[in-house]
């Protein structure tokens, strides 16, 4: 199923068959998951990578004074 597919079906909701709309749901709400844990496997990357900056920017800071 296409994101096009996907767009049709919402216009038309009123409109689809059972069977599209629980093809549409369930891809969705897979897309929806997978965005998710994307989204806090990033946070978790991004807070490391923050700390790792603060511990060298800390060490830069004491050498350079």
């Amino acid at each position: 199923m296409s994101p096009t597919d996907i767009e049709n079906i919402v216009k038309n909701v009123k409109d689809q068959p059972n069977a599209k709309l629980v093809e549409g749901r369930d891809l969705l709400l897979t897309e929806f998951n997978k965005t998710k844990e994307l989204i806090i496997d990033l946070t978790r990357h991004l807070d490391a990578v923050g700390e790792s900056y603060e511990v060298i920017n800390e060490e830069i800071g004491k050498r350079t004074i």
